[in-house]
């Protein structure tokens, strides 16, 4: 039987040192295999958790500049319809400012003056203003201008001195609708008219003293003309 000790002592010494030697060294190469395998994971890792991070951030952005698209979408429907309600609001004020129509006015603004006779027609022009709410009536001409479309109502009155005769007529647009009549009263004598007419923008309504007539008036406007909006059409 062979003794391997004595042998290797005597005959084989420095394959015995190579052998001891790479046996000692295989458990360091093998740490640094463990080594060098665990880096490589911590990297893999590394690398895969950075692209997953990239990914959710690309997710995030993607999902804020949808979010911003449908804020400017938004922003924009309540541009319009901010606007659009503007437009409505100063559309309801012109059309409210529209209906408040309403004037009053007396024949002198001051002093006392009989009017007549002339040989035709003439248009009473009222020149005391008590009212003249949306300036539709024309204290220039006499004339009030229908500012809307609607239903008005309008009043005059004349004022008769004894034995003349006093003859006023209110026109729409130049054509006769009432009448106050006086044949040479023996006393002072006040007559008044009124009448409802429906009216388009622009139609036009006045008093007229008839030719050969008288009407007076002084500073406590028994000669005067008035008018209102009753409502729109």
């Amino acid at each position: 039987m062979f003794t391997f000790t004595a042998s290797c002592g005597s005959v084989l010494p420095q394959n015995c040192a190579k052998f001891n030697m790479q046996h000692k060294n295989q458990p360091y190469k093998a740490m640094k295999m463990m080594l060098l395998l665990l880096c490589v994971g911590v990297s893999l890792a590394h690398d895969l958790t950075t692209s997953a991070q990239l990914k959710d951030i690309e997710e995030r952005l993607r999902a804020t500049e949808e979010t911003l698209k449908e804020l400017k979408r938004e922003n924009e429907a309540l541009r319009i319809f901010t606007k659009a309600s503007s437009d409505t609001l100063e559309s309801i004020q012109a059309e409210n400012k529209a209906k408040k129509v309403a004037f009053s006015a007396g024949l002198l603004a001051s002093g006392s003056q009989s009017f007549g006779p002339f040989e035709t027609r003439k248009t009473l022009i009222y020149q005391k203003i008590f009212t003249n709410t949306g300036n539709a009536y024309d204290s220039n001409t006499g004339t009030f201008t229908a500012p809307v479309k609607g239903v008005y109502f309008f009043r005059f009155y004349a004022h008769a001195h004894p034995f003349k005769k006093v003859a006023v007529s209110l026109h729409k647009n130049n054509q006769i609708q009432c009448s106050v009549f006086f044949l040479k009263p023996e006393t002072n004598a006040n007559g008044s008219n009124g009448v409802v007419l429906s009216l388009e923008k622009g139609d036009e309504v006045n008093t007229q003293l008839w030719e050969n007539s008288w009407v007076y008036d002084d500073e406590s406007s028994y000669t005067s003309f008035s008018g209102f909006l009753l409502f729109p059409l």
